[in-house]
């Protein structure tokens, strides 16, 4: 392909620069080369409108200051906070109770809540519980429940 005057190839370059940063964005996880990508953008529309080169980088660098100061904080915050109520995974399991499917003590027993069958164990010594019964799953350590009085 031949250019007629090397500002039409700005924007070609411009766009593969925009397609590195958001490569390197995918690496690095941080939101600080996406929003250089959306610089590059904006550095490729004005050499599409046929701006300098100089207007160019202004565009570049106030674009990328602006989504860095702006945008990826925002972004940020909500990439990384969770909704403080919400449980995942295990933690979802403590508060509910369980049947004694075999008696339980500080180091061995069963329980089985639904369908799911799980090993227990209670939080102190001396402390046990009769098939049956009903527990409370205080905590999950690996895949044992820790279980106390359903009535705690």
């Amino acid at each position: 392909m031949v250019w007629d005057t090397p500002d039409m190839a700005a924007w070609l370059l411009w766009l593969i620069a925009a397609g590195l940063f958001a490569a390197g964005e995918v690496v690095s996880l941080d939101l600080v080369l996406l929003m250089f990508a959306g610089g590059a953008l904006g550095g490729m529309t004005v050499a599409l409108l046929g701006g300098a080169t100089v207007l160019q980088m202004i565009a570049f660098i106030a674009i990328s200051g602006v989504l860095l100061v702006l945008v990826r904080p925002i972004a940020t915050k909500h990439l990384t906070q969770r909704t403080p109520l919400q449980l995942d995974g295990v933690d979802n399991l403590i508060g509910r109770t369980a049947k004694v499917t075999r008696e339980i003590d500080s180091s061995s027993g069963r329980i089985r809540m639904g369908a799911d069958e799980w090993s227990a164990r209670t939080q102190h010594s001396g402390e046990t519980y009769a098939v049956g019964e009903t527990v409370r799953i205080l905590q999950v350590d690996g895949a044992t429940a820790v279980v106390g009085d359903a009535l705690e």
